[in-house]
């Protein structure tokens, strides 16, 4: 009986423990076959010179550098630091950013033109006003040296007069005389003046204050313009006549208005001051 059991034991179809082990070796042998098949499906596309030929999978280090870092570099994401914006697209450091609010160009240059037109347009005025000043200041210089020697000159005449002579001195002083002035002058010398002087037999010499020593005569222009003047001058008088014994001579101050005229600078009123 000993013999029996022994044999059957190692001669039978096996026994349960051995049963066990063989069916889990055939399902490990299946799932290992399975495992390799997926690993060839999903290895489909990968260049061979990327495939470990021990255990048939891309190395890590060749993986992260061909696939995984260039997957990263084409889309590299949000940015941690900048959470808002989910891609950033890279800025052109020279790009000019329209602004929405600048005036057009066309409308920029019609401004300036405009400017520039406004401020030459200044420029010639003022170009103008100088030239008038300067052309004015000028003619007022002018105006005050004439009207001065005109009055030095027409003092004496106007001022004097002798009783054998009056009508020709009469008239010498109405050539020098303009204005309401001149007809005054014509009515007071013959009402008053004519009749007098050959009464008394009358002479009157006026002459315009000199130096001793020849130097200018005392007169000067108070006010000047282009057209008119007042000059002050400081006239003595010598008068004779029956009336008086020898001579006598006043020395007056005479303020003395003259006006341009067609024919020179009048005298067109005289004030005793």
């Amino acid at each position: 009986m000993a013999n029996t059991i022994t044999r059957g034991r190692g001669t039978g179809s096996g026994s349960p423990g051995r049963r066990s082990l063989t069916a889990a070796a055939r399902a490990a042998a299946k799932r290992a076959e399975g495992n390799r098949s997926g690993a060839r499906d999903a290895l489909d596309g990968v260049p061979e010179d990327l495939v470990n030929d021990r255990t048939g999978l891309p190395p890590i280090e060749k993986t992260v550098g061909n696939v995984l870092l260039t997957k990263e570099e084409s889309d590299p994401g949000p940015d941690p630091e900048n959470p808002d914006n989910e891609s950033q697209a890279p800025q052109t450091p020279d790009a000019e950013v329209p602004d929405p609010e600048a005036p057009p160009r066309g409308r920029l240059r019609a401004r300036l033109s405009a400017a520039l037109a406004l401020l030459t347009v200044a420029g010639l005025v003022a170009v103008a006003v100088l030239g008038w000043q300067y052309q004015d200041g000028r003619q007022v210089e002018e105006a005050r040296a004439q009207a001065l020697a005109a009055a030095q000159q027409a003092a004496p005449v106007v001022l004097s007069y002798d009783y054998r002579h009056l009508d020709r001195d009469f008239a010498a002083a109405r050539g020098r005389l303009t204005g309401s002035f001149r007809a005054e002058y014509g009515r007071t010398t013959k009402a008053v003046v004519a009749p007098t002087a050959k009464k008394y037999k009358g002479v009157v010499k006026a002459s315009v204050v000199a130096p001793p020593d020849g130097g200018a005569p005392a007169a000067s222009v108070a006010s000047a313009s282009a057209d008119s003047a007042v000059v002050l001058l400081f006239v003595n008088q010598v008068t004779k006549s029956t009336q008086v014994s020898g001579s006598r001579m006043d020395l007056n101050r005479v303020r003395m208005t003259l006006t341009r005229t067609a024919d020179g600078w009048k005298v067109s009123a005289v004030d005793a001051l």
